[in-house]
Parts: structure tokens; C-alpha cells; sequence
């Protein structure tokens, strides 16, 4: 073929250039994306196993700031007052007449008095402190605490008997006198007073 579109010498248009370019621009386009795809890939196991990333741990132990509201004030189980509570006042030391002075202070202040004499042989001379307060294991927080708070370091103890009503003052060596009355009767009071509750504290979040 001649004529004028017959192309002479020895350098020839390169139509490739074009498409070199392209495959370079699509593989760098391509780099970018699988990097992206990676880069949020990551982010997405970093928020599985921290916990959610800030929002859910903001979301998290919000429920956990405040404490429940403590429940009200309930009063203490009713304790009988000291003229229900019979008392026997027992000597078991060897000083005389102790038995009876202190029964006789003990009845100016309340309580009904009961036996008035000396000890078993269970506790006599054996009792080292000022004295003990004895009576049934159901006057444990009843009969028994009501009667201590008339006698400084006493000891309570429980026994078989069957009368919760029924007490035994039993006087140690160590016995000199009994609790003044103001200060027994303020411990008395303490004693019967309820508990007051907790209040409601809101943890610092």
C-alpha cells in the first residue's frame, strides 16, 4: 500500500503508554483499598476484645454509680422492761449480806425480786469477775442484756431453764457495787434505741 499514508523510517507511535499507565494507576488504587480494608479490619478485633471501644465502656458500669437506697430504720427486738423480769440475786462470794443489799437496790429500780441468798455450789467462790448474768438461752437478747446494764464487766451465760423471765444475778469476787442508776438507765436507753440506718452513698464514678 503507498500513497500518502505509507509510513517510512524506522520509529513507530507506542500506543502502549496509555494502558502501562492505567495498570499503574489501578494497582496503586487497589494497594490503597486492601490497606483500608486491613486498617478497618484491625480496629473492628481491637473494639471485640476491648470491650466495645469508649461508647460501650461509657454505656458499661453506668448502672454500677449509684447504690441501692438503704432500707429504713427498723427498731431493735422489743426488750422487756425491767419489772417484767424477775431477778434472784445469788452470793457467791464469802462477804455476808451482799446478796441482800444489792436485790433491795435492784428493786428500787424496777426489777421483781425473786431468791435472795447464797450461790450454788456450781459457782460459789468460783466466780472471779463482778458477777454473772444467767438465765435462758431465749433471754439472750432480751432478759439478759436488759439486766448487764445494771452491773459494769458483767457475763452472760445461758442455761436449761424454760422461764426467759426468770434471771439469775449471780455476784463475784470482783463485785463491789452496782452501776451507778443515771449511767444504768442511759445504757438501758442505748440498749432499747433502734439502729439508725446506713445512708445512701453514691460511688464516685
Amino acid at each position: 500500500m503507498g500513497g500518502q499514508y505509507r509510513i517510512t523510517g524506522d520509529k513507530y507511535p507506542r500506543m502502549r503508554r496509555n494502558r502501562g499507565r492505567r495498570r499503574i494507576v489501578l494497582a496503586v488504587v487497589a494497594s490503597v483499598a486492601a490497606l483500608a480494608m486491613i486498617g478497618w479490619g484491625t480496629l473492628q478485633l481491637i473494639d471485640v476484645f476491648t470491650g466495645g471501644g469508649d461508647e460501650a465502656s461509657a454505656a458499661g458500669p453506668a448502672t454500677d454509680c449509684t447504690t441501692s437506697p438503704s432500707p429504713s430504720a427498723r427498731p431493735n427486738k422489743a426488750l422487756p422492761k425491767p419489772g417484767q423480769i424477775t431477778v434472784n440475786v445469788l452470793n457467791a462470794t464469802p462477804r455476808a449480806g451482799l446478796a441482800k443489799n444489792t436485790a433491795e437496790e435492784l428493786k428500787k429500780r424496777g426489777f421483781k425480786i425473786g431468791e435472795v441468798g447464797n450461790a450454788t455450789k456450781a459457782y460459789d467462790k468460783k466466780v472471779a469477775g463482778p458477777g454473772i448474768v444467767l438465765g435462758a438461752k431465749t433471754a439472750a437478747d432480751a432478759a439478759l442484756p436488759v439486766l448487764a446494764t445494771q452491773l459494769t464487766g458483767a457475763e452472760l451465760k445461758t442455761d436449761t431453764r424454760t422461764k426467759p423471765a426468770e434471771v439469775d444475778l449471780i455476784l463475784g469476787t470482783a463485785f463491789k457495787t452496782l452501776k451507778p442508776k443515771a449511767q444504768a438507765d442511759k445504757a438501758l436507753t442505748t440498749l432499747a434505741a433502734p439502729t439508725p440506718p446506713p445512708s445512701a452513698t453514691k460511688k464516685d464514678c
